[in-house]
Protein backbone atom coordinates (compact mmCIF):
# COMPACT_ATOMS: atom_id res chain seq x y z
CA UNK A 1 0.00 0.00 0.00
CA UNK A 2 2.66 2.59 1.17
CA UNK A 3 4.63 1.56 -2.22
CA UNK A 4 1.69 2.42 -4.33
CA UNK A 5 1.42 5.81 -2.80
CA UNK A 6 4.75 6.29 -3.58
CA UNK A 7 5.42 4.73 -6.90
CA UNK A 8 6.67 7.56 -8.58
CA UNK A 9 8.98 9.02 -5.76
CA UNK A 10 10.73 5.61 -5.42
CA UNK A 11 11.07 4.99 -9.53
CA UNK A 12 12.66 8.89 -9.11
CA UNK A 13 14.75 7.72 -6.40
CA UNK A 14 15.60 4.70 -8.10
CA UNK A 15 17.12 6.81 -11.12
CA UNK A 16 18.90 9.52 -8.75
CA UNK A 17 20.21 6.20 -7.45
CA UNK A 18 21.45 4.59 -10.41
CA UNK A 19 22.91 7.68 -11.61
CA UNK A 20 25.14 7.77 -8.56
CA UNK A 21 25.97 4.25 -8.65
CA UNK A 22 27.35 4.60 -12.35
CA UNK A 23 29.12 7.57 -11.77
CA UNK A 24 30.81 5.74 -8.64
CA UNK A 25 31.34 3.02 -10.74
CA UNK A 26 32.89 4.70 -13.72
CA UNK A 27 35.09 6.78 -11.02
CA UNK A 28 36.23 2.86 -9.20
CA UNK A 29 36.89 1.64 -12.59
CA UNK A 30 38.69 4.32 -14.71
CA UNK A 31 40.25 6.84 -12.52
CA UNK A 32 40.75 5.80 -9.09
CA UNK A 33 44.17 5.63 -8.06
CA UNK A 34 43.84 3.75 -5.21
CA UNK A 35 42.79 0.29 -7.34
CA UNK A 36 46.16 0.62 -9.24
CA UNK A 37 44.54 1.88 -12.37
CA UNK A 38 47.62 3.62 -13.76
CA UNK A 39 48.83 3.45 -17.65
CA UNK A 40 52.70 1.98 -16.47
CA UNK A 41 50.61 -1.14 -14.76
CA UNK A 42 48.00 -1.97 -17.30
CA UNK A 43 50.85 -2.39 -19.76
CA UNK A 44 51.84 -5.36 -18.03
CA UNK A 45 48.62 -7.10 -18.42
CA UNK A 46 47.12 -8.97 -21.64
CA UNK A 47 44.25 -9.57 -22.00
CA UNK A 48 42.26 -12.76 -20.82
CA UNK A 49 40.26 -14.59 -23.60
CA UNK A 50 40.07 -18.04 -21.45
CA UNK A 51 37.04 -18.07 -19.26
CA UNK A 52 38.45 -18.82 -15.54
CA UNK A 53 41.75 -18.71 -16.15
CA UNK A 54 42.11 -15.27 -13.77
CA UNK A 55 39.54 -16.57 -11.45
CA UNK A 56 41.32 -20.12 -11.03
CA UNK A 57 44.61 -17.98 -10.53
CA UNK A 58 42.92 -15.69 -7.53
CA UNK A 59 41.71 -18.92 -6.15
CA UNK A 60 45.38 -20.89 -6.48
CA UNK A 61 46.76 -17.87 -5.27
CA UNK A 62 45.12 -16.64 -2.87
CA UNK A 63 47.74 -16.61 0.10
CA UNK A 64 50.26 -15.17 -2.15
CA UNK A 65 47.69 -12.28 -2.99
CA UNK A 66 46.07 -12.23 0.13
CA UNK A 67 42.35 -12.40 0.93
CA UNK A 68 41.26 -8.61 0.77
CA UNK A 69 42.68 -8.61 -2.90
CA UNK A 70 41.42 -11.86 -4.08
CA UNK A 71 37.82 -10.80 -2.53
CA UNK A 72 38.36 -7.80 -4.00
CA UNK A 73 38.72 -9.26 -7.76
CA UNK A 74 36.62 -12.14 -7.34
CA UNK A 75 33.32 -10.97 -5.08
CA UNK A 76 33.81 -7.10 -5.64
CA UNK A 77 33.08 -7.68 -9.91
CA UNK A 78 29.93 -9.87 -8.64
CA UNK A 79 29.18 -7.01 -6.17
CA UNK A 80 29.46 -4.13 -8.54
CA UNK A 81 27.21 -4.99 -10.59
CA UNK A 82 24.27 -6.08 -7.60
CA UNK A 83 22.71 -2.83 -8.13
CA UNK A 84 22.69 -2.75 -11.65
CA UNK A 85 20.04 -5.68 -11.70
CA UNK A 86 18.58 -4.68 -8.64
CA UNK A 87 17.44 -0.93 -9.62
CA UNK A 88 16.88 -1.44 -13.37
CA UNK A 89 13.89 -3.17 -13.11
CA UNK A 90 12.12 -0.39 -10.26
CA UNK A 91 13.25 1.92 -12.68
CA UNK A 92 10.81 0.47 -15.98
CA UNK A 93 8.89 -1.67 -16.35
CA UNK A 94 10.02 -2.87 -19.71
CA UNK A 95 13.38 -3.52 -18.07
CA UNK A 96 11.85 -6.43 -15.65
CA UNK A 97 13.23 -10.18 -16.98
CA UNK A 98 15.81 -12.29 -15.79
CA UNK A 99 17.02 -12.99 -18.94
CA UNK A 100 16.81 -9.00 -19.81
CA UNK A 101 18.83 -8.22 -16.89
CA UNK A 102 21.51 -10.71 -17.62
CA UNK A 103 21.83 -9.47 -21.45
CA UNK A 104 22.12 -6.03 -20.07
CA UNK A 105 24.36 -6.71 -17.33
CA UNK A 106 26.61 -8.57 -19.99
CA UNK A 107 26.29 -5.38 -22.36
CA UNK A 108 27.70 -3.13 -19.75
CA UNK A 109 30.12 -4.89 -18.77
CA UNK A 110 31.58 -5.53 -21.92
CA UNK A 111 31.55 -1.97 -22.71
CA UNK A 112 33.15 -1.54 -19.50
CA UNK A 113 36.32 -4.29 -20.37
CA UNK A 114 36.58 -2.64 -24.15
CA UNK A 115 36.58 0.90 -22.61
CA UNK A 116 39.21 -0.48 -20.21
CA UNK A 117 41.48 -1.78 -23.37
CA UNK A 118 41.29 1.03 -24.86
CA UNK A 119 41.84 3.50 -22.91
CA UNK A 120 44.85 1.36 -20.82
CA UNK A 121 42.86 1.44 -17.66
CA UNK A 122 42.73 -2.07 -17.12
CA UNK A 123 42.58 -5.22 -18.55
CA UNK A 124 40.38 -7.15 -20.55
CA UNK A 125 39.14 -10.36 -18.74
CA UNK A 126 36.18 -12.79 -19.66
CA UNK A 127 36.34 -13.64 -16.13
CA UNK A 128 35.16 -10.20 -15.26
CA UNK A 129 32.36 -10.52 -17.73
CA UNK A 130 31.32 -13.72 -15.93
CA UNK A 131 31.36 -11.93 -12.67
CA UNK A 132 29.26 -8.98 -13.46
CA UNK A 133 27.14 -11.11 -15.41
CA UNK A 134 26.63 -12.96 -12.27
CA UNK A 135 26.16 -9.92 -10.50
CA UNK A 136 23.52 -8.55 -12.15
CA UNK A 137 21.61 -11.88 -12.31
CA UNK A 138 21.57 -12.03 -8.41
CA UNK A 139 20.97 -7.92 -7.91
CA UNK A 140 17.42 -9.20 -10.30
CA UNK A 141 16.86 -11.97 -7.90
CA UNK A 142 17.00 -9.63 -5.05
CA UNK A 143 14.64 -7.78 -6.85
CA UNK A 144 12.38 -10.40 -7.47
CA UNK A 145 12.54 -11.91 -4.17
CA UNK A 146 11.96 -8.33 -2.62
CA UNK A 147 8.66 -8.32 -5.26
CA UNK A 148 7.23 -11.96 -4.17
CA UNK A 149 7.51 -10.96 -0.13
CA UNK A 150 6.26 -7.98 -0.82
CA UNK A 151 3.44 -9.66 -2.56
CA UNK A 152 2.81 -11.59 -0.04
CA UNK A 153 2.22 -8.97 2.20
CA UNK A 154 0.17 -7.21 0.47
CA UNK A 155 -2.26 -10.61 0.23
CA UNK A 156 -1.88 -10.90 3.76
CA UNK A 157 -3.41 -7.33 4.87
CA UNK A 158 -6.01 -7.97 2.03
CA UNK A 159 -7.43 -10.89 3.43
CA UNK A 160 -7.31 -9.75 7.47
CA UNK A 161 -9.19 -6.89 6.06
Amino acid sequence: MIFTQYKKQIRVLCWILFALYIAVMVYFLFFADMLGRTTDTAQLYNPNLILFREIRRFWIYRSRFGCFYTFLNLAGNILVFMPFGFLLPIMSRKLRGFFRIILLGLALSLAVEFVQLATNTGCFDVDDLLLNTVGAALGYLIYALVQRRRKKNAEYRDAQA
